[in-house]
């Protein structure tokens, strides 16, 4: 009988495959766009939906015909701009010069970090414009605000995000301008433009090969003589190490992964959650209470976790035009 040939399964495009660090991801890479404002947002994923829309990618097979797609419901309430960084560029890459943190900041802010009793903010923003002949790029530090969601927590996240402008003056003015404002999804966004989703994926612990990379569970003598969900071999006598190609047991899940070119159907606000509130609200999450965005497609991560919004950086050069809805379905998901 002649052997079974089976191909490796299982990506081995992200190496290592350990946890993530935080809960919260940190952004790396920020698009170059020369209006000045907001490249990135954040909201508290709630759950999955189905819309009726109509069709209007170009060339499409259905195009002009109304078809049932999957969304995901992120919570965006305002988010706000409570510090600005300015950066340099030297030989590991860029390196935090100086930094605005601005007045009256929220309380809850306590329980995240710890705010300076004696501060002058006008003393720091003459330093960062003194250090404008060598900075290279500036950032703006947000917080989120989940006491006004219905998640269970009141620790605001703290992350960056990148600014548009022609130049660093430019981004700095804006920024400058915006520090201490309250920033809403629908000033940094807009319907049918694609963004992409950064998040640190469901956890799902220490797993053994067969589930964590998909390898073929062993059969005849190999599954007799010992366990069958092993992989056979992990390498030859030479070279004589293990390569980190091999499948093996380890972490799986709660990564940071990033999902590019992800379209917008909706920015809703307060007003319109009776569109989308399920009867007896999202599993795991409750009723919406804020501002929403739906987002074509599902997004890494389980329900009440953070999901960062980024100005698409890699666009695939399809429609920004946003589809019409003919539907929202609001039933129950509970058994689905």
């Amino acid at each position: 009988m002649t052997r079974h040939h089976q191909p490796r399964k299982g990506s081995v495009a992200y190496s290592p495959r350990k946890r993530s660090a935080k809960e919260t991801p940190r952004i790396k890479s920020w698009p170059q766009n020369d209006q000045p404002k907001l490249l990135g947002f954040a909201g508290y994923k709630v759950g999955m939906t189905h819309l009726m829309i109509v069709d209007n990618e170009k060339n499409s097979p259905t195009e002009g015909m109304e078809v049932s797609t999957a969304a995901t419901v992120l919570e965006v309430p305002p988010v706000v701009v409570m510090g600005v960084k300015a950066y340099e560029r030297d030989t590991k890459g860029l390196k935090v010069i100086t930094e605005v943190i601005a007045d009256d900041l929220d309380e809850v802010l306590s329980r995240k970090i710890s705010l300076p009793k004696s501060y002058n903010m006008s003393e720091a923003v003459k330093r960062i414009n003194n250090a404008l002949d060598y900075t290279t790029e500036i950032k703006i530090l947000l917080h989120t605000n989940p006491k006004l969601t219905s998640v269970p927590k009141k620790k605001p996240e703290i992350f960056e995000s990148g600014i548009g402008g022609k130049t660093v003056e430019e981004k700095l003015d804006v920024a400058i301008e915006l520090l201490g404002k309250e920033i809403r999804a629908n000033e940094v966004f807009s319907e049918g433009q694609f963004v992409d989703s950064i998040a640190v994926t469901k956890g799902k612990g220490f797993q053994g090969p067969v589930k964590r990379f998909g390898v073929r569970i062993q059969y005849g003598k190999a599954a007799r003589s010992s366990k069958a969900r092993h992989v056979g071999s992990i390498g030859p006598w030479s070279p004589s190490r293990t390569m980190w190609t091999v499948a093996q047991a380890g972490q799986m899940g709660y990564h940071k992964r990033t999902e590019f070119n992800k379209k917008i159907l909706k920015i809703g606000d307060a007003s319109q959650v009776d569109k989308v509130n399920p009867d007896g609200g999202f599993i795991k999450y409750g009723l919406l209470k804020n501002d929403f965005i739906l987002v074509k497609g599902s997004l890494p991560g389980p329900n009440k976790r953070l999901v960062i919004l980024r100005e698409a950086i890699r666009y695939n050069g399809k429609s920004n035009d946003a589809p019409e809805i003919n539907y929202i379905s609001t039933k129950s998901k509970q058994g689905v």
